[in-house]
C-alpha cells in the first residue's frame, strides 16, 4: 500500500510536514522573545543572567528546528527553495546572520577570555531576539502577498528587482505579520520566564510586561487576519494549472476545509486563554496553552496557503510563474523515499520532549546562578 501512494498525496503529505515544522518553529521563537527583554526586564546582573540562562537552555531547539524546516523545504519543494533563497537572499541572509550571532553570544558571553565584554554578546542576543521573528514573519507574509520573481522555460527563477527580498517590508500585510510574530515571540518569552524562573520580583515584572506587549500583538494579528480573509488570493485551476485571482480565496479555503477553521479558532482561543492566565492568575503554566495554540494557528495558516488549489508562493511579475505544491515539488521517487525517513519524526519529538523535561526539572533561581555550574 505504501508503494502505491500517489504523487499528489505525497505533495500534500510533505506540505503538511513542512507546515508542522514551521508552526513548531514559531512556538520555539519564545527563545528570541525572551532574549529581547534582557535589558528592559532585568534590573540587575543576577536577573539578566537568569533570563539568559533560561533561554540559553533552549536556543538549540529553535536553531535545530529552523535548519530542519529549511532542509525539509529544500528536499520536498526544491523550486521554492531555489527561487526564494536564491532570489530574496538579503532577507534570508539577515535571518541566518542573526542566528549565527546568537550562537556566538551563548558560546562566549561568560567565557573568562571574553575580550569584547558581556554587553557586546548581550547586544547580539537582543538583535537576534528582535530581528529574526520580525523578518521571519515578513518572509512568511509573502506566501500570501507574493514576491517579485519569474520562471523561464527551464524553471530557473529570476528576481525582477534589485532589492532581492527587502521589498517585502513595503507591504503593510507583511509588516503586520512580522509585528504579530515578533510580539507573539515576546509574549511567549515572558510566559516561559514565568514558567522557568523562580524569582517573585522578576515574575511580577514579566506579568506587567505581558499587557504592554499584548496590544501591538493584537493589532498586528487582527489586521493581518481580517485583510487576509477579505483580500483576493492566488487560486489554481486544477484542470490546467492556470493561476488566477479569486476574491476571498483564503476565506473560501477555511470554509471548504472546516477542520482548518476549527484549528485556527481553537488555537486563537488557547492563546487568549494563556494570556488571561498570565495576567489575572498566579499560574506558571500559560506557556503550554499558548504553545499548543500557536502551533494550531500557524499550521492552519500554512495549510490554507498551500491546500485547496492555492499558490503558496505567488509571483507578482508573472502570475503563471507562481509556485504551488504541484509544480514546485520533488519527484515521486524522492518524496516517496523521504516519506519512509519521516516516520522517525515521532521518535525525534519524543526525545525532544524527554530532554526538555530533564532540563526543566528544576526552576532557575538566584542560588543556582551564583554557583559554580555552567552559565551562559
Amino acid at each position: 500500500m505504501l508503494l502505491a501512494v500517489s504523487h499528489s498525496f505525497l505533495q500534500e503529505y510533505w506540505w503538511f510536514l513542512v507546515s508542522l515544522l514551521a508552526s513548531l518553529l514559531v512556538f520555539l521563537l519564545f527563545v528570541q522573545g525572551g532574549q529581547s527583554f534582557i535589558f528592559t526586564l532585568a534590573s540587575n546582573e543576577g536577573e539578566k543572567t537568569m533570563i539568559i540562562n533560561a533561554m540559553g537552555r533552549k536556543w538549540e531547539f529553535t536553531f535545530t528546528t529552523l535548519v530542519t524546516f529549511g532542509g525539509a523545504f529544500f528536499a520536498s519543494f526544491p523550486l521554492f527553495y531555489a527561487t526564494s533563497f536564491g532570489g530574496a537572499y538579503w532577507v534570508w541572509m539577515a535571518i541566518l546572520f542573526s542566528f549565527v550571532i546568537q550562537a556566538i553570544a551563548y558560546e562566549y558571553r561568560s567565557k573568562p577570555s571574553n575580550v569584547l565584554g558581556k554587553k557586546t554578546f548581550e547586544i547580539f542576543l537582543l538583535i537576534n531576539g528582535a530581528l529574526s521573528p520580525l523578518l521571519i514573519g515578513i518572509a512568511v507574509g509573502t506566501f500570501f502577498t507574493g514576491a517579485n520573481f519569474s520562471l523561464n522555460e527551464m524553471n530557473m527563477g529570476k528576481w525582477d528587482n534589485p532589492w532581492h527580498g527587502l521589498e517585502a517590508v513595503l507591504n503593510l500585510r507583511n509588516i503586520a505579520l512580522g509585528v504579530t510574530v515578533l510580539f507573539l515571540a515576546r509574549l511567549l518569552g515572558l510566559m516561559y520566564i514565568i514558567n522557568t524562573i523562580d524569582d517573585d520580583e522578576l515574575l511580577g515584572k514579566a506579568r506587567e510586561k505581558t499587557l504592554i506587549n499584548l496590544i501591538p500583538f493584537l493589532i498586528g494579528f487582527l489586521y493581518f487576519v481580517v485583510s487576509l480573509l477579505l483580500s483576493k488570493g492566488f487560486a489554481v485551476d486544477p484542470g490546467n494549472g492556470e493561476i488566477f485571482m479569486e476574491k476571498g480565496k483564503y476565506m473560501h479555503n477555511f470554509l471548504e476545509m472546516p477542520l482548518l477553521l476549527i484549528m485556527f479558532l481553537a488555537g486563537t482561543l488557547l492563546v487568549l486563554f494563556s494570556l488571561y492566565r498570565t495576567l489575572f492568575t498566579d499560574h506558571t503554566d500559560p506557556i503550554w496553552y499558548s504553545g499548543f495554540g500557536t502551533v494550531l494557528v500557524v499550521l492552519s495558516l500554512f495549510l490554507i496557503a498551500g491546500y485547496n488549489n492555492t499558490s503558496f508562493y505567488p509571483s507578482l511579475t508573472d502570475m503563471q510563474s507562481s509556485l504551488t505544491i504541484r509544480n514546485a515539488s520533488s519527484s515521486l521517487f524522492t518524496l516517496k523515499t523521504m516519506m519512509f525517513i519521516s516516520f522517525i519524526i515521532p521518535l525525534v519529538i519524543g526525545y525532544i520532549w524527554y530532554a526538555w523535561r530533564a532540563i526543566n526539572r528544576k526552576r532557575i533561581d538566584k542560588e543556582e546562578i551564583s554557583g559554580e555550574g555552567h552559565l551562559y
